[in-house]
């Protein structure tokens, strides 16, 4: 009776777990679908980063959890979106100076948002570099290179890919070669060429070119 019950008390919490993660899961891609609804043009971005995202770390060789986790970066990297003005982000024109400005302090603002989930900083990392550059030229810190963590230099791929794979309110989705040419352009520049050449071979295989908006 002792074995069956130690088995039962494991069964339930291995269960338990499973419940949990899936709750954590479903209320992170919740939050993601409300950042994203802010305008048509965004919506469904923070998803499609967070799966590209799992795709490339998976080529990369990172283990299910390690996958898990960077698929939550993917999520709530573009959360500082949240205090952005709705008309600054469906504008149809260039932004001026004072706009751009106000839309290059969402990555600020979603660390500040985040730096507080004290059981996995990597969230807030993830939502403050992500528009940092592999040459250091990027913002809001100019850090580059190896102090990027690897996991944001994935995310950045998988941020660019979807901003090019995806409807905007000035144009229609990029073609994939289209794509591809300005990620080799960019490997080494804006990029992480492992990164890069993971992405590259994603959409090689990719032939339908079914990974777009």
């Amino acid at each position: 009776m002792d074995k069956i019950k130690k088995h039962t008390e494991a069964a339930e919490e291995v269960s338990s777990d499973k419940r949990d993660k899936l709750l954590i899961t479903q209320v992170l891609e919740a939050l993601a679908r409300t950042i994203d609804a802010k305008d048509k043009y965004t919506n469904g971005h923070s998803e499609r980063v967070a799966i590209y995202s799992r795709m490339i770390a998976r080529k990369l060789g990172f283990s299910d959890d390690e996958q898990d986790d960077i698929y939550y970066m993917g999520l709530l990297h573009d959360i500082g979106k949240i205090g952005v003005p709705h008309d600054l982000i469906s504008k149809t024109s260039g932004l001026t100076d004072e706009e751009y400005l106000i839309m290059k302090n969402h990555p600020i603002v979603g660390y500040d948002i985040l730096s507080e989930i004290s059981t996995m900083p990597e969230l807030a990392m993830a939502a403050r570099w992500h528009h940092e550059y592999y040459n250091g030229e990027g913002y809001p810190d100019g850090i580059a290179g190896e102090d990027i963590p690897f996991f944001v230099r994935i995310i950045a791929v998988a941020d660019s890919y979807d901003a090019m794979a995806s409807n905007r309110s000035y144009r229609q989705y990029l073609p994939q070669d289209v794509i591809r040419a300005e990620m080799l352009k960019n490997s080494g520049t804006q990029f992480d060429p492992k990164v890069v050449q993971a992405m590259i071979e994603i959409m090689d295989i990719d032939v339908k070119y079914s990974l777009h908006e």
